[in-house]
């Protein structure tokens, strides 16, 4: 293909059983600390109705339903719309598409996330759509560029045992993507786990809440609170994603 729309991108090696566990317990770590530094803390009632498990709880699933339903939308429209893009029919779609997606990325998060909410409405879905256009370009990108790493003479090998053009798609040239596709979906969770922090602005819910409580009622441990669990939050997500990497990809590669 002679349209590059990205640098090539390697797929990281798979770690040790101590590379797996040195995330989890920094996490943890930072996590005992915060509950170690609230708790040296004189509260006051508002800062003790906000700081306790019954109202991060919720915050928390609904943060990460936001991220897992708005990163599902990009899978469905993403991965589908890059292997179209590699397709020989359609190399002349690759800029435009590519211009297209860029748009969501372009725009400012909360530009958008509230263009969203004026134009459709506040809550949940709105709040979906624009994270899902916010984060949709590493996935395409990585799609693109994961089927064009595929070496030729695989595919010319596979259609010469007969294999049709399918075949030779789902079982060789998507086989062969998936790290490189992982990766580019990883970039977009931890994308939206930072930026569904600001869809409490339009009432999707979210820790951003509890950053933004504190903020509203100046409330700086309510927000230290609310900032350091999106942090980590967004941090787990990303070695999740490292070990989906590591898992799911072909044996061999």
């Amino acid at each position: 293909m002679t349209v590059a729309i990205a640098e090539e991108v390697e797929a990281p090696r798979r770690r040790s059983l101590a590379g797996y566990l040195v995330t989890p317990a920094v996490l943890a770590v930072a996590l005992v600390a915060l509950g170690l530094y609230v708790s040296a803390q004189s509260l006051d009632s508002i800062e003790e109705r906000r700081l306790t498990l019954d109202f991060i709880v919720p915050a928390t699933v609904e943060h990460i339903v936001l991220t897992v339903v708005s990163t599902a939308v990009v899978l469905v429209v993403a991965v589908p719309v890059g292997i179209l893009l590699t397709r020989p029919f359609a190399r002349g779609l690759v800029a435009p598409a590519v211009a297209v997606f860029n748009i969501g990325q372009a725009v400012p998060s909360i530009g958008l996330l509230v263009l969203l909410a004026i134009v459709w409405g506040i809550g949940f879905w709105p709040a979906v759509v624009a994270l899902a256009a916010y984060s949709a370009l590493p996935v395409l990108r990585n799609t693109v560029v994961g089927l064009q790493q595929v070496d030729p003479a695989v595919i010319e090998s596979g259609r010469g045992m007969g294999m049709s053009r399918r075949g030779v798609l789902t079982g060789i040239e998507l086989p062969l993507a998936v790290p490189v596709i992982l990766t580019g979906l990883r970039t977009a969770l931890v994308i939206n786990v930072g930026t569904a922090a600001l869809a409490a602005l339009t009432n999707a819910g979210g820790l951003g809440t509890i950053i933004i409580t504190g903020l509203v009622q100046n409330r700086p441990i309510v927000t230290v609170v609310g900032s350091v669990l999106t942090a980590v939050l967004a941090l787990f997500i990303d070695y999740v994603g490292r070990v989906a990497e590591d898992v799911l990809r072909p044996r061999g590669l």
